[in-house]
């Protein structure tokens, strides 16, 4: 029955893994950051797909046939040979022990054991080779190999540990020895947060980690066996007496690596020949001081296989040592383009038969102690050869990658070379350093240009950002000149632009102005979108930008433009709308439409767009709400075809995304803001400070109370564990959580409405306008449905005072005037009229309207005509309050209320 699980599509089979963990709906929908009706869809889809009748068979059946989920496992190339002790002793100190290191020498087998142990052990988790890892992103190599990206503002480190407090994980961390300390703090850190996480490291030194437990690898007990496993896949007709085989692996100190070189030599060799060649390069090393005896014995091994190889051999075999992370045939190529390619494959195969290096599938690696021995092969001169071919290959390799991105399989090949590409730009010193090497000519810094803004671009594709913003700045230091730099600090800050960090942003683009200072339609560009970012996405320090150094950019802009260039125009005309309209208030609705009709003459639709949502947003505040949606539509159509790899269109992608369900729930059309927030293109996917906020106001308004109540403690959760970020405009997300837990009357309304004030950063309602309106409207809904009138008159007085953000007004008076009717107000009836205009802005408080004067005339089908109005818009929960009002309905009504955890008004 299992084996129909091809079938399964990715999102069930997710759904499914957590159901063999006995999770429930609410627990996979907070995991999943999906509605619990939309896992109760997935689960009944299970079922029938399983043929199967309840949940707990399906968990059954998930549990007993899943398979481990450990990523990146190296395949053993070759049959495991011995070991079995240390194997064993691995085993038993993982039972003990949370983080178990394997210690070593280099060539004795770490890597080997470690890969058997997590293959046996079955657990899910992830295989993590270090090799090609940089300091300073030990954690991404983690998340990466986990299949994890960022989530701004949320570190990547933070986004690791949520994912593993989720299930049981083995983690094996491989060759840590040059990122011992960086290892270590994760380590601990993961330990310390994430208690069923279990690390398994490799190592040339201890971790240090308080309660590691270590495995020392001895000499190999099974020498012989393993040195006759390998001579005779060499040579079957291979023989020799135990003793000579014993002598030889005596001479190797049992080391694994040292044993598999030599008796790749066996077939040309024999075993008489194999101990004179060993007896000579032994003796050679004897004399050497302050070296394990090991390390010289692997060295002699080594350098002899190194001296067997013919002149080419050797030439490929040093200059493949460049590559930390392997390489293809074209890599290596690259490292010798005075071979043929065919010359080269030959080569490659002739170093794989020596063991000197090995295949997995298209691609090669040197062993990290053999390519360690073979850099040390490289002179002076050859190096710098070698590096600025590296270097070359990086760029064209990256450059090659940026043309896939629209396909859908582009991440794994750049996986596998991006620990070179970005090891290559990291080995390139600046030009004005001493002794510049690869970079010390014109054409270096133009190919240094271009691999850092190929990066750039890969990076913010893979959603690697904030790397992605470095790789950009970097860009900037090797520009050719201030103008290109200008450009490429302009991608960094559209890429900050698409996480929610305006401030960066904001400063990049400054930055980037003061160098375009050659161009001025450039610098024009710069300032005038510092400018808009400063007005638009007004967050932390943006607020305390003042007035007068705004309208001094914004002058500066326009005193740097040339006459001529419609794009430089529009974005001048953007920014006059934006910033005459104020951070507080939004664009002016005039300079808006100029923007608009500017942009529209580009034809760009980035900045059509972005002029769009300026006029969006004084629509908005001007209460011509359905207006505002028709432009938000507007805009959905425009970013449809853009790429979303692309930084400089990633910022409107993004943000229509946002504004197509704000814009949805301000007219009151749920089923849109329901689809819009669940739409698969969705580029933010389950981005906790864009998606979690737009679920939790839709699911408040449509009744979908326990999903709302989850997302909004995950919310909470992670906005704390995150800092606490500027991240003001979530807030009115948290007043629509306070509403459901006050319709519940459960106690913690004051609570999250606290909750919610914390997020905008303020202690008064009134020094909020983003969350003035939600606020309020929380109030007045939660007072109509618990009756409580005490403080009505105020309640209302607030609702009908002016919101300089409008969004929510129409929820908020129109249940105000509900309240006027409840509390028996005296102008009730004013206020009632006084909300018209909002009813005709927005469908919810349309039916709101309809129903609260039906109150207030006792008009029964008034009623019924309001419950079919909040059917029609998918608000489930208005729906049987409204029907819990009439005599006829009353009862099945209130059952469904009682269904809701919600109390019989």
């Amino acid at each position: 029955m299992m084996g129909r699980v091809n079938e399964v599509s990715a999102r069930e089979a997710e759904v499914l893994e957590a159901l063999a963990g006995h999770r429930s709906n609410a627990q996979i929908a907070r995991a999943l950051h999906i509605s619990v009706r939309t896992v109760e869809s997935h689960v009944s889809s299970l079922l029938r797909k399983y043929g199967v009748t309840d949940r707990r068979e399906l968990a059954d059946l998930a549990g007993s046939q899943r398979a481990p989920g450990m990523t990146g496992l190296p395949a053993g190339r070759t049959t495991f040979v011995g070991r079995s002790t240390e194997t064993a002793a691995v085993r038993t100190a993982l039972g003990q022990s949370r983080l178990v290191t394997l210690l070593g020498p280099g060539g004795m087998g770490k890597t080997r054991l470690a890969a058997v142990v997590a293959s046996e052990v079955g657990a899910a988790g992830a295989f993590v080779d270090l090799v090609p890892v940089r300091d300073g992103l030990v954690t991404r190599a983690v998340a990466t190999a986990l299949g994890l990206t960022e989530r701004p503002p949320q570190s990547l480190e933070q986004v690791l540990i949520e994912h593993l407090q989720q299930g049981r994980w083995l983690l094996v961390l491989d060759n840590c020895e040059h990122l011992v300390d960086e290892a270590a703090v994760l380590a601990e850190r993961l330990l310390r947060t994430c208690p069923e996480v279990t690390i398994l490291a490799t190592s040339r030194e201890r971790l240090g980690v308080p309660a590691e437990a270590t495995v020392l690898l001895p000499p190999l007990d099974a020498a012989i066996e393993l040195f006759t496993d390998r001579a005779l896949a060499v040579d079957p007709a291979f023989t020799a007496s135990t003793d000579d085989l014993a002598e030889i692996c005596a001479r190797l100190d049992g080391m694994p690596l040292a044993i598999e070189l030599a008796a790749a030599r066996i077939g040309s060799l024999g075993a008489d020949g194999l101990q004179a060649a060993l007896d000579d390069r032994l003796r050679l090393l004897a004399g050497g001081r302050g070296v394990d005896a090991r390390h010289r014995s692997l060295a002699a091994v080594i350098g002899w296989s190194h001296e067997l190889l013919d002149e080419q051999e050797r030439l490929l075999f040093r200059r493949l040592s460049i590559y930390v992370g392997g390489f293809d045939l074209d890599a290596a190529s690259a490292t010798s383009p005075e071979l043929g390619r065919g010359e080269v494959a030959d080569l490659l195969g002739r170093l794989t038969d020596k063991s000197l290096a090995v295949r997995r599938g298209s691609r090669w690696r040197l062993l990290e102690t053999i390519r360690e021995f073979a850099r040390d092969q490289l002179t002076e001169d050859e190096l710098a050869t070698a590096q600025n071919r590296w270097l070359h290959w990086a760029a064209d390799t990256a450059t090659a990658l940026e043309t896939r991105l629209d396909a859908p399989d582009w991440q794994q090949p750049y996986d596998e070379v991006a620990g070179d590409l970005r090891a290559a730009l990291a080995a390139t010193p600046d030009p004005a350093a001493p002794n510049p090497t690869a970079r010390d000519t014109a054409a270096g810094v133009v190919v240094a240009h271009r691999l850092a803004r190929s990066l750039g671009h890969l990076g913010f594709a893979r959603r690697e950002f904030r790397e992605s913003i470095g790789h950009y700045r970097s860009a900037a230091e090797c520009a050719p000149d201030g103008v290109a730099a200008a450009l490429d600090l302009r991608s960094a800050a559209d890429a900050t632009l698409a996480i929610s960090d305006a401030e960066t942003g904001v400063q990049l683009l400054l930055d980037a102005a003061d160098r375009a200072v050659a161009d001025g339609n450039v610098r024009a560009t710069m300032l005038a979108l510092a400018v808009i970012a400063a007005n638009r996405y007004p967050t932390g320090s943006l607020y305390d930008l003042s007035k007068e150094r705004s309208q001094e950019l914004l002058q500066q802009a326009v005193d740097s433009a040339r006459l001529g260039d419609s794009q430089v125009s529009a974005l001048l005309a953007t920014a006059k709308a934006w910033e005459h309209g104020g951070r507080r208030i939004g664009a002016d609705p005039d300079l808006a439409a100029e923007a608009v009709a500017a942009a529209r003459r580009t034809g760009d639709p980035v900045l059509i767009a972005g002029a769009l949502d300026a006029l969006t947003v004084a629509a908005g505040n001007a209460g011509r709400l359905r207006d505002a949606r028709s432009y938000a539509v507007e805009r959905m159509r425009l970013v449809g075809p853009l790429p979303r790899h692309e930084p400089y269109a990633a910022a409107e992608i993004i943000d229509a995304f946002h504004v197509a369900p704000t814009t949805a729930t301000a007219v009151g059309d749920l089923p849109a803001a329901l689809a819009a927030v669940g739409a698969p293109d969705d580029p933010v996917g389950d981005h906790p400070y864009i998606s979690l906020p737009r679920m939790i106001r839709v699911y408040a308004l449509t009744g979908q109370f326990d999903a709302c109540v989850e997302h909004a403690d995950a919310l909470w959760e992670r906005w704390q564990g995150a800092g606490a970020p500027p991240i003001e405009w979530m807030a009115s997300a948290l007043s629509a959580a306070a509403m459901v837990h006050g319709l519940r009357d459960d106690g913690l309304f004051d609570v999250w409405q606290s909750r919610a004030l914390e997020v905008a950063r303020c202690a008064d309602v009134e020094d909020a306008p983003w969350l003035a309106a939600p606020y309020t409207f929380a109030r007045a809904r939660v007072a109509v449905q618990l009756g409580d009138v005490q403080h009505a008159a105020a309640v209302v007085r607030r609702a009908f005072a002016d919101f300089s953000e409008r969004w929510w007004a129409p929820y908020a008076r129109s249940a105000a005037a509900e309240l006027a009717v409840v509390a028996g107000l005296p102008d009730a009836s004013e206020y009632l009229a006084a909300t018209a205009p909002e009813a005709a802005e927005n469908n919810w408080a349309a039916a709101c309207l309809t129903r609260a004067t039906a109150r207030s005339t006792g008009d029964l089908d008034a009623l019924l005509r309001a419950a079919d109005a909040f059917e029609h818009i998918g608000a489930e929960f208005e729906r049987a309050y409204t029907l819990a009002l009439h005599p006829a309905h009353a009862s099945e009504a209130r059952a469904e209320l009682a269904a809701l955890q919600v109390a019989v008004p």
